[in-house]
């Protein structure tokens, strides 16, 4: 693992549903994966806050991740899948967002908008009917 240390991360192992065959109802292959992002030492306050807000629903109020795996029939693959996805999690938490810094149109700019609009105006002022007087 790139960010996260292996002691941080706490696994739970489960029977799952779906394919395996006989296996499915003796082996524990799904995989529960918790990580405490409120205490974690390994993450900075900014992507803490991120990563918690990313989380969404698998989030609990303790401020823990839950991720559950059970996409694969094996144990090894469903722990290795849900420290992938919690990896991609932190690295798009890890992503500090471009704010946009708001700019004021140029008095040129806003001369040329007149002068479109004066000029527009004028167009669609010649379209009426003619006046008799």
């Amino acid at each position: 693992m790139s960010r996260i240390p292996e002691d941080e991360l706490e696994f739970r192992f489960f029977r799952a549903g779906g394919p395996g065959g006989q296996n499915v109802n003796k082996v524990s292959t799904a995989v529960q994966m918790r990580f405490d992002v409120k205490n974690s030492p390994s993450l900075t306050e900014p992507v803490k806050a991120r990563l918690m807000k990313l989380a969404g629903s698998r989030l609990t109020l303790d401020g823990v991740i839950v991720i559950s795996a059970v996409r694969f029939r094996t144990q090894e693959r469903n722990k290795a899948d849900a420290v992938e996805r919690l990896e991609a999690m932190v690295a798009e938490a890890s992503i500090k967002p471009v704010y946009r810094v708001p700019t004021r149109p140029t008095r040129a700019s806003k001369e040329r908008r007149l002068q479109a609009k004066s000029s527009r105006s004028s167009i669609k002022s010649g379209r009426g009917k003619p006046s008799l007087d």
